[in-house]
């Protein structure tokens, strides 16, 4: 299994393996909320978030494949989910026969580097194995996260992708 050796752009720095996993820690509506409000009107879990007691958001997994490499690019996103549909996901996330369900529709409340704007993409959640996020796809059509996530892309492709987030999080874009 061929390893790649990972060096970042900005810094120099020299990884042993390359970051393939990138996320957001809140859906996108959670920075509308003043900062002083919003231990008051956001009710937030690991991978599950409630605003006003109207807005339902929950965290799932966006992956990319890599072709010509044995790991995939993943990103953890944010997407909004009806309110009937995430008491249902609360109500199912012990019970074995929850992959079993139809997808969840959503709006994406996450904006992944690289693809332009990606908030309120069109997406489905599709139920995972016992204490597993949902498998998030884009389904807006001719979206370049959509045909990515379908087509898949080259390793140099993800590496120059990791390489602008790295940069991103070092304050260097």
């Amino acid at each position: 299994m061929k390893t790649y050796q990972y060096k970042c752009s900005c810094c120099n720095e020299v990884f042993d393996q390359m970051s393939l996993c990138f996320g957001s820690q809140f859906p996108a509506y959670y920075f509308a909320i003043p900062e002083e409000e919003r231990e008051q009107r956001i009710q937030l879990e690991e991978s599950l978030c409630v605003i006003d007691e109207k807005y339902f958001f929950h965290r799932g997994r966006l992956t990319i494949p890599i072709i010509d490499y044995h790991e995939d690019l993943v990103f953890n996103v944010w997407t909004s989910i009806s309110e009937e549909n995430f008491y249902q996901r609360v109500e199912l996330w012990e019970d074995e026969s929850r992959a079993n369900q139809e997808p969840y529709f959503g709006w994406m409340q996450t904006n992944v580097p690289t693809y332009g704007e990606t908030l309120s993409l069109q997406s489905i959640a599709i139920e995972q194995g016992l204490e597993l996020i949902p498998e998030i796809k884009i389904i807006e059509e001719n979206h370049p996260l959509k045909m990515d996530q379908e087509n898949g892309i080259t390793l140099e492709k993800a590496i120059s992708i990791v390489d602008q987030i790295i940069k991103i999080q070092h304050g260097k874009s």
